[in-house]
């Protein structure tokens, strides 16, 4: 078999697992579902080695910001969504929602309570209203009024 044709195979058995994870949920939203799931785990990560990186640079070489409780991570908020146009409190990190997702009966609302607070804690700030987070969710909902033509 030649290398264009594994290449091709490997495309067609993506194409069936994909078909099959999504069942009758249409190609374009569950396209849209993993696409923000990747970029959600992408934030989550940058956010985390982010502050883990700045807290080891000050000589806190223990330092995991994803087993922060929310309440002592609220003390870098402002800096950080000043740095990054966005804040995560630990407990709404892909990693840990993720850990706790097979007794989380309620998956579903936690994940739009978490993408709700990530867009939350940008407003009044410069990064209110822009990014790929935003135009992501005003593309999945373009029934919301909050979710102009501009968007």
């Amino acid at each position: 078999m030649t290398k264009e044709q594994q290449r091709a195979e490997l495309h067609r058995a993506i194409w069936r697992i994909a078909n099959d994870l999504r069942g009758s949920v249409d190609g374009w939203d569950f396209k849209g579902y993993v696409l923000g799931m990747l970029f959600y785990r992408f934030i989550s990560e940058n956010l985390t080695d982010f502050l883990n990186g700045l807290e080891r640079a000050a000589n806190v070489p223990d330092f995991d910001y994803a087993q922060l409780s929310d309440g002592r991570a609220e003390f870098g908020r402002d800096v950080t969504v000043s740095d990054k146009g966005f804040y995560i409190l630990p407990s709404e990190l892909f990693a840990n929602v993720r850990a706790r997702a097979a007794d989380d009966a309620d998956l579903n609302e936690t994940l739009e309570r978490v993408f709700r607070n990530i867009e939350a804690s940008a407003v009044g700030t410069a990064s209110e209203g822009e990014g790929p987070l935003r135009r992501s969710r005003c593309q999945q909902r373009q029934a919301r009024p909050d979710c102009g033509a501009s968007q």
